[in-house]
């Protein structure tokens, strides 16, 4: 279902064209092109924004394909910051370093091949923001295991909080599979919102991003 009306959606659109980075355009073109879910122009900006608002230099992301998020985590962190990737596969480990060194965005790259919560877990420290966008069954244990880890100021932010309307029930048809994740994603975004320690709201962008703002 869509989100927004459409018309909305593309004037955003239009308005975050003003971008013309061709490496961007690339990773743009492989994601139409594969079908490959990547979390697009608009929340890429989102990304950049809030990494940028509290000054984040320290960042692990939970799923990163083949770096489309982290180009985005990167242009806010500089050459000096840390971003830790996670994926199973070696060859969007290639594609990510590919893609990011030519924007000249590699400097503060890590790339684990491994699942994202056993990278995590063998990362010692704090960070300023933790990125979750893992298979959605994944997605209480990654809640579990980032909040303690995030330094007060920091932020955990979360993509396909809406699972395309089935955490309120309004999307259609039955998907046996899409509707018991669309469960578990409400589980975790009543958990976030619950939780005394952070605040939290979801942005109504593309299939809804969670950003949850440690306070204590």
């Amino acid at each position: 279902m869509d989100i927004l009306d459409p018309r909305i959606n593309d004037y955003l659109a239009d308005l975050a064209s003003v971008d013309d980075e061709p490496v961007l355009a690339e990773m743009e073109e492989r994601a139409a092109q594969n079908g490959f879910p990547i979390v697009g122009r608009l929340c890429g900006q989102v990304l950049e924004l809030l990494a940028r608002s509290i000054g984040a230099s320290r960042i692990f992301e939970m799923g990163s394909g083949y770096g489309y998020s982290a180009y985005w985590f990167s242009r806010a962190v500089g050459p000096d910051g840390e971003i830790h990737l996670t994926d199973m596969d070696p060859e969007n480990e290639r594609l990510a370093l590919g893609y990011l060194g030519r924007a000249g965005l590699d400097g503060p790259i890590n790339y684990h091949v491994a699942s994202a919560v056993e990278a995590f877990d063998a990362t010692t420290g704090e960070f300023d923001v933790v990125y979750c966008d893992i298979d959605k069954d994944g997605y209480p244990e990654a809640w579990a295991r980032a909040k303690e880890r995030i330094r007060v100021g920091g932020m955990f932010i979360c993509d396909n909080m809406l699972w395309d309307g089935r955490v309120a029930g309004v999307s259609e048809p039955p998907n046996d599979r899409r509707d018991a994740w669309g469960k578990i994603i409400d589980g975790v975004n009543r958990t976030i919102t619950a939780d005394p320690n952070f605040r939290s709201l979801i942005v109504p962008l593309r299939d809804g991003v969670i950003v949850a703002l440690r306070v204590q």
